[in-house]
This record gives structure tokens, sequence and C-alpha cells, in this order.
């Protein structure tokens, strides 16, 4: 993890601090964070509880839902972000059967614009953000998913609100 990226420790920590506060078991967290996905996906106990385990790596879709949970952007989990608070992470309002997803298509063409702004490769602009290689960054072409810490990396280097690439989906 580097001193700037998304902080999955201190995500736990403010997910088992509203647990606790609210008097909540694990499996309630979780069944209210699912509350509004089917039945076919539901984010697992042992996923959220995981985040305790220092992993270096989390689904970022998954993420998106505990953040939807506590009311908190993910720019509010990245040191050193202006204003994470702002109206400008503001967080969309969903239905049943509807999830948050990254928008990694998006993701990829602000990348793409931003690249040849300032006249680089792709090899160039992976060696501009750390832990990516050129393919990764150009794998997000095909849509997909993208995980945290990872994806604030590609957020920060592009200087703009994650809720610019995310978008809703219907399971």
């Amino acid at each position: 993890m580097l001193p700037s990226d998304f902080d999955l420790r201190a995500l736990y920590e403010a997910l088992d601090e509203q647990r606790q506060s609210r008097g909540l078991s694990w499996k309630a967290v979780a069944g209210e964070v699912n509350h509004l996905r089917t039945r076919l996906r539901p984010i697992a106990v042992s996923t959220i509880t995981g985040l305790a385990h220092n992993k270096p790596d989390v689904e970022g879709d998954g993420v998106l839902q505990m953040l939807l949970w506590l009311r908190r952007t993910p720019e509010s989990f990245v040191q050193g972000m202006a204003d994470p608070r702002s109206d400008c992470f503001c967080r969309p309002q969903l239905t049943t059967g509807q999830i948050l997803r990254w928008d990694t298509r998006a993701l990829f063409g602000a990348l793409d614009a931003e690249r040849r702004s300032h006249g680089l490769t792709w090899t160039e602009t992976a060696q501009r953000i750390p832990g990516f290689t050129p393919s990764m960054l150009t794998h997000l072409s095909r849509g997909g998913r993208i995980g945290f810490p990872r994806v604030m990396r590609l957020v920060r280097w592009l200087r703009q609100p994650a809720a610019t690439f995310t978008r809703i989906a219907e399971w």
C-alpha cells in the first residue's frame, strides 16, 4: 500500500465503528449492505470482515456498496484528497435491483485523453501510476471490474471525483 492509497484498514474500522454503535452483528451489516442487491450475488460477511486482515486488493464494486452503507465517499479514505465531503462527490440514490459499479470504460476514456494531452505512450503512463502495466490500463477499455486501492490511484492521477467513474447498473 502506498501512503496516498485508499486505506482498506480504515474502511474496516469505519464499518466496525458503525456496526458497534448500532449494536449489529457482521451478518446484519452484510444484510444492510446487500439490501438493494438481489439474492444472486450478495457481498459475503467474510468479504467485509476480511478487510481487517490487510488485504492488498479488494473487489471494487463491493467496496462501493460498503461506502454507500457508510454514506462515505471513496475519497474520504485517501489521505491528501481535496475536500472529500464536497458536493462533487455525491452518491446516487439506488432502488432495488440496482448496484453502483465502476465504469471502467469511462475510466479508460479519461486515462486515454489525459495520456494523449501529455503526449505519453501507455508505457509512460503506466510508469507514472504505481501498480499498473500498460496492458492493465488498456484492458479497462473492455469494461469489467477493478479493485481497491488501485482504482483510486487512477482517480487521483486523473484529478477527478471517483463518482465521475461510477454508473448505476441493473442486476
